[in-house]
C-alpha cells in the first residue's frame, strides 16, 4: 500500500514538471530579474532602429554623464522608498541646494577673490547642508511626529521651493568661481567625467552601507515590518530619519554637481527628479512596501531612464511627450511588480 502511494505522488510530481506553463523560463526570468532587462531589451532595439548613433561610444557615454545627477537622487530615494516611504521634495533639494550653494561660493569668491579653493569649499557645504537640512526636516516629521511620507515630503517640496524662489527672485544665481564649473561640470578625473566620478565615488560608499553594515539591515528590517523591528530592538524612529537625511544629502550633492554644469544657481532645476526617481527606482524592483530593492539594481534603473531620454532626443520626441512616456514607464513597473509577486506565489505552490 505504501508502494502504491509513492507511486502516486511520483506520477503527480512528474506530471507537474512536464506540464509547465507556456514560457515558463520567460516567467522565471521575469521572476528573478524583475521588468527592467526586458524593459532595457525593447529600448536598445527601438532606438537602435531611430538612430544609427544610438548605440555609439560618444552618445553612451554621454547618456551614463547625464544620468549621473538622476542616478544619486534615485539611490537616496531609495533609501526612502526601503522603509515604506518616499520623498516627493528631492526636487526641491536640488533647487534649494543650487541657490543656497551658488549664493555662498558668491558671496565668498566676492569676498576672497584670491581662494577659490575655500570659495569653492564653502559654496558645495553650504549647499549640501542646506540640502540635508530639508531631509532632517522630512525625517523628523515622519519619525518622531508619525506625519505620513507623503503629507511631509509635499510640505517640504512648497517650503523649500518658496524659500528658493524668495531668495533669487526668480532669476539665475551668478558669479562662482570658473574654476567650479570647470572641474565639477565639465571637467575629468583620471579620465573619467567628473559627474560619473563622484556619483561611482559615493555609490561605492553607499552600497558598503547598504549591504555590509548593520544600518543598512536596519532600513530593510523596518520597510519589512516595522513592528517586528521594534520587537527586535531596533530603534526604528532613527533608522526613517537616517533615511530621509540620507535621501537629502545624496540630493543635495547630486544638486552641487547639476549648479556645476549649469554654472549658475538655479530655483527651477530638479521639477521632475521626484517622479524620475521613483520611476528608476521601480523599475529596478524597489517594492513601494519597503524592504525589497537593490542598489546595483536602481544605479541600472536610472541608467535606463537616461538611455531612454537620450534616445527620444535622437528621435526629436518633444519634451512634453517624453515626460508622458517617464509616466508611463512608472505605471507599467508598478503593474508588473504586482504581476511579478502572484508569479512568484505561484511558483512557489
Amino acid at each position: 500500500m505504501q508502494q502504491s502511494d509513492e507511486k502516486i505522488e511520483t506520477a503527480v510530481t512528474e506530471e507537474k514538471a512536464v506540464k509547465k506553463p507556456p514560457f515558463y523560463f520567460l516567467q522565471l526570468m521575469f521572476v528573478r530579474l524583475g521588468v527592467l532587462p526586458f524593459l532595457l531589451l525593447i529600448a536598445v532595439i527601438i532606438f537602435t532602429a531611430a538612430s544609427d548613433n544610438f548605440l555609439s561610444g560618444r552618445n553612451l557615454l554621454n547618456v551614463v554623464r547625464q544620468s549621473s545627477y538622476l542616478t544619486l537622487v534615485a539611490v537616496g530615494q531609495m533609501f526612502a522608498l526601503l522603509t515604506g516611504g518616499f520623498d516627493l521634495s528631492v526636487g526641491t533639494i536640488i533647487a534649494l541646494t543650487s541657490v543656497v550653494g551658488a549664493t555662498a561660493m558668491a558671496a565668498a569668491y566676492s569676498a576672497m577673490p584670491d581662494a577659490i579653493f575655500l570659495s569653492i569649499t564653502i559654496g558645495v557645504l553650504a549647499g549640501v547642508a542646506a540640502g540635508a537640512l530639508i531631509g532632517a526636516v522630512n525625517g523628523v516629521g515622519v519619525a518622531i511626529f508619525n506625519v505620513s511620507p507623503f503629507m511631509m515630503t509635499l510640505g517640504m517640496a512648497s517650503v523649500g521651493f518658496g524659500i528658493a524662489l524668495y531668495l533669487t527672485g526668480g532669476t539665475p544665481v551668478y558669479g562662482m568661481p570658473q574654476e567650479f564649473g570647470d572641474a565639477f561640470g565639465f571637467g575629468s578625473f583620471f579620465g573619467i567625467p567628473a559627474p560619473v566620478f563622484v556619483a561611482v565615488l559615493l555609490i561605492l560608499v553607499l552600497y558598503i552601507v547598504v549591504n555590509w553594515t548593520r544600518l543598512g539591515r536596519y532600513f530593510y528590517a523596518v520597510g519589512g515590518n516595522l513592528k517586528a523591528a521594534q520587537l527586535s530592538g531596533i530603534s526604528t524612529r532613527m533608522t526613517l530619519f537616517l533615511a530621509y537625511l540620507l535621501c537629502g544629502a545624496v540630493a543635495a550633492i547630486s544638486g552641487m554637481l547639476l549648479t556645476a554644469r549649469l554654472d549658475t544657481g538655479e530655483a527651477n532645476i530638479g521639477a521632475a527628479m521626484p517622479l524620475e526617481s521613483i520611476a528608476a527606482c521601480v523599475i529596478a524592483g524597489v517594492s513601494l512596501r519597503g524592504g525589497v530593492g537593490r542598489l546595483e539594481n536602481v544605479v541600472l534603473g536610472a541608467l535606463f531612464i537616461g538611455l531612454v531620454q537620450n534616445g527620444m532626443n535622437l528621435a526629436r520626441v518633444e519634451s512634453y511627450l517624453q515626460t508622458v512616456v517617464i509616466g508611463v514607464l512608472l505605471i507599467i513597473a508598478v503593474i508588473a511588480d504586482q504581476a511579478r509577486l502572484k508569479m512568484m506565489a505561484n511558483l512557489q505552490d
